[in-house]
């Protein structure tokens, strides 16, 4: 049960000790002057039920955790903290004899965030105390960038998934129904399952690995049956285990005549990259690569404000699985800014979130997505001399396009790309095509003639503009803002731990990364108050010999 406190005023004890002890004040003491207590437990009075214990202030428990990411702090040290560090206390607006709590009250808060889908609760009341105090103006002006994240899991191959998860389920029945499991087991299951599935000694040979798979496959369909038969504990058929079990078994194998058998990463059936489970222990984490490293886990964006003239905020932070595109993600982040009335006027991106849907979509919600679009990747395109689509002119009016030779195309369709976005075929003569000089610099069909595939105008004549655009001098001086956020990526993954999870699960580490956005946000409030401004961006010694040369 909630009963807010209205009375989180600093104690006059409080306030005379911490001002002795810091007689010009430390970071977390400036946030507290500026911005008062940053939090109010009215906030959270929809996390707590009308009746039970009193609980801890939420709002003391949302500046802890953000003061807990902010020092990359255990549950245990941040609560040791609260007793022990004056100027905690002070921004706590605690009495220097407060005993604190005990540290399982920080989980148990987290997991009320959770439930009500309010861990955003944690950046949004800092960023809206910021704008109430004037350090929130630049918003018109902001930077968004990815980097992966390792979940909190063991890696592992197929077999070892497999082997790992049957390992789990036994575990989880020997706790609860343990004479039931020995009436099932396996006399091999002991030296096969009772330790962690390690295929290292095997791992050159092909043939033992499957083998091993095979095996370990008729293991778990034997056990995915006894679990549901009818007069099998409820407990058992209930187990979340036992579900992870036949969700990965149903990826992994197929039964074919009773006969379990391994699926081949070429077969019907085999699940690509986003929806293959990559471990028992985290089923949201996902297994994908980017510029040649691979990684599991899931991939964090960040936005931030970059006004020279204002402090650089993360005003929004969004988690996806590691399979997730960052393209597919520009349009989300710009409306999420835009419902929390944080829309930039100017948004800057790398290539990835750049492409003829989302310009047309920015310049649709008035934002201008400044960022490279990608290049033509047609071999004409990458040929010197070569007729891309470029060169071809567009009569949109009838429907007709012209080659850089002067033909015309015969007809057009519509049609889809394997993407399922739409676009418009141009094809060409192919006695024209076949007789024309320079056929070699635009067509290497052997039966008809060129056929050009364009998107449909709107997204054509934005994307022509972009790619227009970013030839100018103009663009690339503007364009070199957007490497400030690499910064940002650089402070959450360096100082503060985010690029391997805390917690396991896509909700627990987007709070973790909430949680992190806050805590970088306050790092910078404080630099901010205390005189501090960013500096420009260091040039070693060499680079700046060389540069003039």
């Amino acid at each position: 049960m909630l009963t807010p406190n209205y009375d989180h005023d600093i104690p006059e004890m409080t306030v005379e000790v911490a001002k002795a002890a810091f007689p010009k004040g430390n970071a977390v003491m400036k946030i507290r002057d500026k911005l008062g207590p940053l939090f109010a437990d009215d906030e959270f009075a929809a996390l707590y039920p009308a009746m039970g214990q009193p609980a801890e202030s939420p709002a003391r428990l949302a500046l802890v955790t953000i003061l807990q990411f902010m020092e990359n702090l255990t549950d245990r040290e941040a609560a040791d903290a609260v007793r022990s560090r004056i100027d905690w206390k002070y921004l706590l607006g605690l009495e220097l004899t407060d005993p604190g709590f005990h540290y399982s009250v920080l989980s148990e808060f987290r997991q009320r965030l959770l439930e009500q889908e309010a861990e955003n609760l944690l950046l949004d009341q800092i960023l809206e105390q910021c704008e109430a105090a004037g350090l929130l103006k630049g918003q018109s002006k902001q930077r968004t960038d990815s980097t992966r994240v390792m979940a909190k899991i063991r890696s592992l191959n197929r077999v070892e998934l497999a082997g790992e998860t049957i390992r789990r389920v036994l575990d989880d029945i020997a706790q609860i129904a343990p004479d039931w499991l020995k009436d099932h087991l396996k006399k091999e299951w002991g030296k096969r399952y009772g330790s962690p599935v390690d295929t290292h000694a095997i791992r050159k040979s092909k043939a033992k690995l499957e083998k091993l798979a095979q095996t370990i496959g008729e293991d778990g369909h034997y056990l995915l049956a006894a679990s549901y038969q009818e007069d099998t504990p409820a407990k058992i058929r209930s187990l979340f285990s036992v579900e992870v079990l036949r969700q990965i078994w149903v990826q992994q194998y197929y039964l074919e005549e009773g006969q379990s058998h391994w699926r081949k990463k070429d077969d019907h059936g085999f699940p690509t990259s986003g929806k293959m489970i990559a471990s028992p222990d985290d089923l949201d984490a996902r297994y994908s690569s980017k510029y040649g490293v691979g990684w599991t886990g899931y991939k964090l964006h960040v936005t931030e404000t970059c006004d020279p003239e204002e402090p650089r905020l993360i005003t929004q932070v969004t988690t996806t699985d590691a399979t997730v595109p960052d393209s597919n993600m520009t349009e989300a982040i710009q409306e999420d800014l835009m419902a929390r009335d944080l829309s930039p006027d100017i948004h800057w991106v790398d290539a990835g979130y750049v492409n003829t849907d989302n310009l047309l979509s920015s310049q649709e919600k008035g934002i201008d997505l400044f960022g490279p679009a990608r290049g033509d990747s047609s071999w004409q395109a990458r040929m010197e001399g070569g007729y891309d689509q470029t060169q071809f002119t567009i009569d949109w009016e009838n429907m007709v396009a012209t080659c850089p030779e002067g033909h015309q195309s015969m007809f057009w369709k519509e049609g889809k790309s394997s993407w399922g976005r739409p676009n418009i075929h141009f094809l060409f003569s192919r006695p024209l095509c076949f007789g024309c000089a320079a056929r070699e610099k635009c067509s290497r069909g052997q039966k008809n003639g060129r056929h050009l595939t364009v998107s449909p105008r709107p997204a054509f004549e934005m994307l022509k503009q972009a790619r227009e655009r970013e030839k100018t001098e103009a663009f690339k001086e503007e364009y070199k803002r957007r490497a400030g956020v690499e910064g940002t990526i650089a402070q959450a993954v360096n100082a503060l731990g985010a690029r391997r999870n805390r917690y396991r699960g896509l909700a627990r580490t987007h709070l973790q990364h909430i949680a992190t956005a806050s805590a970088i946000n306050m790092r910078r409030i404080a630099a901010w108050l205390m005189g501090d401004r960013p500096g420009v961006t260091r040039v070693s010694p060499f680079a700046a010999l060389v540069a003039p040369l």
